[in-house]
């Protein structure tokens, strides 16, 4: 099975980055608790807290600016750092799901040409998580340069050119943008990724942390991938399961990235980090039976080799979320190394958490909230005609 990569990263585009950022029709009853003690871990998998190792000594106050704040990752962000006494302000247009954070000072503006809500201002530090064309990242570096200390700037795994070596860190090339004036997101995402990360840098050098995730998880999830296995695995019987069960694979709740982020600006972590887990190598077994286990475990599950797949034109990580065939540029995919962030603190609580807890959120999600934020991946018909060619070989 081939995965291009372009299909790869627009597949990743359109379950997150611009068409699922947010829920609009979200319940505020369906917010999750803030990120906090998460439940024991199994041995392999680090607990997550607030993001420290033992009792965390209470934090110097700060000014945190937020741009964006109310998709997916911003108001986890914003919980977690109202949870360690930070000031929050948000910068954002105002038109995803406004209610929320009603005592948390909010400034509207467009970071395409009207940023005069942010002149004047100081933060000690600003998070940026709605950043993905270089000339807009640019223009608020810019602005903001005088007045912060940090520029924290949410990027992506999608920079690295390629994903075929086992282990990469930080030092890997990134994907180069072959047209400087495009602005093409769909096209572009991962190469315009690395740009802004660029720009981020240039107007504020050696102020700037640059975090890379790899497929944030859990509750707020818009993108149907994660959330694709666990409505699947809780209507039970057999399910279609990617492989041979050997594949690694990551992931990051995004309660736990957002706490990270907040231990990054209380400790002014600089540089480059890899931001998923967990901790240790985890194959796609592991991770499906653990969420199996935690949602009931009603399901059976049918690992069905990559090479049958690709014959039934069943594709990696749209049709199969999570998962892509160890092969070609991804043959390193799932192993990318995040020794940096943990040395600087990044933990991560169990999947069979993450699950539960995405389960509970979508059950509290109104009627009409779209069918894809409950999965993004094969329909039931579609899984059932290829389980029936499988066991029909």
């Amino acid at each position: 099975m081939t995965v291009d990569r372009r299909r790869f990263l627009t597949g990743a585009l359109r379950g997150g980055a611009l068409t699922g950022l947010a829920l609009a029709g979200c319940k505020p009853s369906a917010r999750p608790a803030p990120a906090g003690p998460a439940p024991a871990a199994p041995a392999d998998v680090a607990p997550a807290a607030d993001g420290r190792d033992g009792p965390a000594a209470p934090p110097r106050p700060q000014r945190l600016l937020i741009l964006g704040g109310t998709g997916f990752l911003g108001p986890h962000l914003v919980d977690a750092a109202r949870a360690r006494g930070h000031t929050v302000t948000l910068f954002n247009r105002g038109k995803t799901k406004p209610h929320l954070f009603p005592d948390v000072e909010k400034l509207r503006g467009d970071r395409d040409g009207d940023l005069k809500a942010l002149e004047g201002r100081a933060w000690d530090a600003v998070l940026d998580t709605s950043g993905y064309v270089p000339r807009l990242v640019r223009a608020s570096a810019e602005l903001l340069a005088p007045n912060i200390q940090q520029y924290v700037f949410i990027s992506s795994i999608s920079v690295y050119a390629r994903l075929d070596q086992v282990g990469a860190d930080e030092r890997a090339a990134v994907e180069p943008l072959a047209d400087p004036a495009s602005e093409d997101v769909r096209k572009d995402y991962g190469a315009l990724k690395a740009a802004c990360e660029r720009a981020a840098e240039a107007a504020l050098p050696g102020r700037v942390t640059n975090v890379r995730p790899g497929l944030i998880i859990g509750p707020l999830d818009p993108t149907g991938r994660f959330t694709h296995w666990v409505t699947r695995l809780t209507e039970g019987g057999e399910v279609l399961a990617p492989g041979d069960g050997a594949t690694p694979v990551q992931w990051i709740d995004g309660r736990d990235l957002a706490a990270w982020l907040v231990r990054a600006v209380e400790d002014r972590a600089l540089g480059v980090f890899n931001a998923l887990g967990p901790r240790e190598l985890t194959t796609m077994r592991q991770a499906l039976e653990r969420c199996n286990a935690a949602l009931g475990g009603r399901a059976t599950l049918t690992w069905v080799p990559a090479s049958f797949l690709a014959a039934q034109k069943v594709s990696g990580w749209s049709d199969l979320p999570m998962w892509l065939p160890p092969e070609g540029e991804f043959a390193g995919f799932g192993t990318l190394s995040n020794a940096r962030a943990v040395a600087a603190g990044l933990q991560f609580r169990p999947i069979a958490a993450t699950a539960a807890d995405t389960l509970a959120w979508l059950g509290e999600l109104p009627a009409d909230a779209p069918a894809k934020v409950r999965s993004s991946g094969l329909s039931r018909e579609r899984e059932a005609a290829v389980l029936a060619a499988f066991r029909a070989r």
